[in-house]
């Protein structure tokens, strides 16, 4: 196996590009539904709003400039393509830290927090805070895509993780993530428990189980909230998870083959997963960084891929794994659903922090939260 590492730019060729104008151009829209309403999935109207600035305002040369600003790589590992950035500090005594996005995110998510943590001095903070950050894209995701083979746990990602801060030589780092990253990131301490120093995950490392639903009694008021919320996502959310669990390939040809499709699948969770969730999606995150995500699935072809991932993701879920003993942190933004009790059964969890505001997309919502409670977190490990 080559453990060759090569760098990386994002360079979308301009005839892929043209031709996801001409199928913008020639976009067919369904008809309302009455009421034409979020309750039964993304509005027409407002879509039709997003259809047309990602027509003729969205720049994704702009985005891609972005992107490679910062320095990017390609690596082999057990078989996969992966991608990942790398972005050193100019701090001597920054630590390094692994950033995980989840689905439907990428590495887009984390573009407001890579100069506040790797510069803290430039954006009000302490230069004793800095890290040395490694951001890699999931594999089938965006330019880690698609994937080749089956077995994509977050047990095996997090094997993966530990290998690819191996070759770059850090003997001793942290690790963070939301989503699937807050699964997958307590995978790498348990599989690097001697140089893992810490895990910071947004969300939890885990979902309370479904005997939670027993211990009513002993649980906060913010904690029945949370039951009570998952509860709701069973019965009215939950249709996205039955297909991409059991038919991703199925939903991949008509995801891969219609931005429009691409668009609304991805917009559907954002509105459902940002808070406040009775406000658009793109009145909380830049509609041109939610295009930006998109535009990542679109261009890379990964809907099939990503989607898979995830598949094989959600057969771990309330599957508690061994606690590797490292410190753990969390952050519990408004709308996640995480409670502590559960997540202390495998984890050894020495900070939690409730907040009420802020969704799912951490990064992208509340970005100088997250900076702050990931700084004060590592402050007394590195």
């Amino acid at each position: 196996m080559s453990e060759q590492i090569t760098p990386f730019r994002i360079d979308i060729p301009t005839e892929q590009l043209d031709d996801l104008q001409r199928r913008l151009d020639a976009a067919r829209l369904p008809a309302p539904l009455p009421g034409d309403d979020w309750d039964t999935g993304v509005p027409v109207h407002w879509l039709r709003e997003l259809l047309d600035h990602w027509r003729t305002g969205y720049d994704w040369r702009a985005a891609e400039a972005q992107f490679n600003r910062y320095p990017q790589f390609l690596t082999e590992i057990e078989g996969q393509r992966i991608h990942f950035l790398h972005i050193p500090s100019a701090e001597p005594d920054a630590v390094p830290l692994l950033l995980t996005h989840g689905w439907p995110g990428s590495i887009a998510d984390f573009l407001d927090v890579i100069g506040p943590l790797t510069d803290p001095g430039a954006h009000g903070g302490s230069p004793a805070d800095a890290f040395h950050l490694v951001i890699p894209s999931l594999p089938g995701f965006g330019f880690s895509g698609p994937v080749s083979e089956p077995g994509w746990t977050r047990a095996r990602i997090g094997r993966v993780w530990a290998e690819l801060m191996n070759r770059l030589g850090y003997e001793r780092y942290g690790v963070q993530g939301g989503d699937i990253g807050g699964a997958v990131s307590p995978e790498v301490a348990r599989t690097a428990p001697d140089r893992v120093i810490g895990v910071h995950v947004n969300g939890g490392p885990s979902l309370p189980p479904p005997s939670a639903a027993n211990d009513l009694d002993e649980l906060t008021d913010v904690e029945r909230d949370r039951l009570r919320r998952i509860q709701a996502f069973m019965r009215e959310e939950f249709g996205y998870v039955a297909i991409q669990s059991t038919r991703p390939q199925a939903l991949a040809y008509g995801l891969v083959d219609s931005p429009v499709g691409q668009l609304a699948w991805i917009m559907d969770k954002f509105r459902e997963w940002t808070h406040p969730r009775n406000v658009v999606p793109d009145k909380i995150i830049d509609r041109d960084r939610l295009l930006t995500t998109v535009m990542i699935y679109w261009l890379t072809g990964t809907a099939g891929s990503a989607a898979y991932v995830g598949y094989t993701h959600t057969g771990e879920r309330g599957v508690p794994g061994t606690n590797s003993g490292v410190p753990t942190g969390v952050i519990a933004f408004a709308h996640d659903v995480c409670i502590r009790r559960y997540c202390e059964e495998s984890n050894t969890i020495t900070r939690w922090v409730d907040v009420d505001r802020g969704g799912h997309f951490a990064a992208m919502e509340e970005p100088e939260l997250l900076v702050d409670d990931i700084r004060e977190f590592f402050r007394g490990l590195r």
